[in-house]
C-alpha cells in the first residue's frame, strides 16, 4: 500500500480570508477605513508574532489579534470601544474561505486514502478550533483534516524552528520531515518549513511567483495559483 501524503494547511490567509474582517470593520467605520483597517490589522498580529519570537518572549494569538487591533485603529486615529472590540474578535469565528477552498475540500474528500490533512495554525486550540467549526464554508466540512496542530503550548510562532519539529512529531514523522509537506500562501512559513526540512507549497494568488528574497535555497518546492492546485501537484509528485 502506497504511503499516504502528509499535508498541513496553514489556516489564517491561506484556508480562511482575514480580509472578510473588512466587512465587520466597515460597520463600525466606513468601507474604505474597513479595507484598510483589515490590511493593517493583519499587518501587525503577523508582525507581533515576529517581534515577541525575536525578543523570546510569549502572548497567545488571541491577545497578540487584539492587540494588534488597537495598534491599527490607533494608527487610523480612530477610537473603539471595548464592546466594539470583541465583536470583531468574534469575526473570528465566522471568516469566510477562499474561491478555491470547496474544490479543495472536494479533492481532500476524494483523496481521502492518499492524504492525511493537517490544519497547522499560529492560533490558540480554542481560536482555531472555532474558527473551523463556525466558518460558513469551511465548518461543514472540519471532518476532512485529521487533526489541528497549533503552536501555544511551545509559546512561539512560526517561522519558529520549533514549530515545525511540533508539526512532524504531531503528524507522527519524526526523523522523516522531508515526508510532510505544508501549504501556506505566507511566504514565511514557506521559508519556515524549508529551513526545518519540510516540503513546502506557496499559494501564489497574486501571480507574482516567488519573490522572497531572505534565502533562495527556500524556495518552495511547489508554486500554485490555488490551494486546490496545490493538493493536485502534491499528489502527483
Amino acid at each position: 500500500m502506497a504511503t499516504k501524503k502528509v499535508i498541513a494547511f496553514d489556516l489564517y490567509g491561506t484556508l480562511l480570508s482575514t480580509e472578510s474582517i473588512a466587512h465587520e470593520l466597515a460597520k463600525i467605520y466606513d468601507d474604505e477605513k474597513g479595507k484598510s483597517l483589515a490590511a493593517l490589522w493583519r499587518r501587525y498580529q503577523l508582525e507581533y508574532t515576529w517581534r515577541i519570537n525575536s525578543m523570546g518572549e510569549y502572548k497567545s494569538f488571541s491577545e497578540i489579534t487584539r492587540n494588534a487591533l488597537r495598534h491599527a485603529v490607533a494608527e487610523h486615529g480612530l477610537t473603539l470601544s471595548a464592546k466594539d472590540a470583541d465583536v470583531l474578535m468574534k469575526s473570528y469565528d465566522a471568516l469566510h474561505v477562499f474561491p478555491e477552498i470547496p474544490s479543495a475540500l472536494k479533492l481532500l474528500e476524494y483523496n481521502s486514502n492518499s492524504v492525511d490533512a493537517y490544519v497547522f495554525s499560529n492560533g490558540t486550540d480554542d481560536m482555531v478550533e472555532n474558527s473551523i467549526k463556525t466558518s460558513p464554508d469551511l465548518g461543514p466540512h472540519a471532518d476532512r483534516f485529521k487533526s489541528l496542530v497549533t503552536v501555544h503550548d511551545l509559546r512561539c510562532f512560526k517561522p519558529d524552528k520549533r514549530a515545525y519539529e511540533h508539526l512532524v512529531e504531531q503528524v507522527g514523522k519524526q526523523g522523516k520531515a522531508n515526508d510532510v509537506w505544508v501549504v501556506s500562501a505566507n511566504p514565511f512559513d514557506v521559508v519556515g518549513a524549508g529551513a526545518a526540512g519540510l516540503r513546502a507549497a506557496f499559494i501564489d494568488r497574486a501571480g507574482k511567483g516567488w519573490i522572497d528574497r531572505l534565502d533562495d535555497r527556500r524556495a518552495p518546492s511547489v508554486i500554485a495559483s490555488g490551494v486546490d492546485e496545490a493538493i493536485k501537484l502534491i499528489l502527483e509528485d
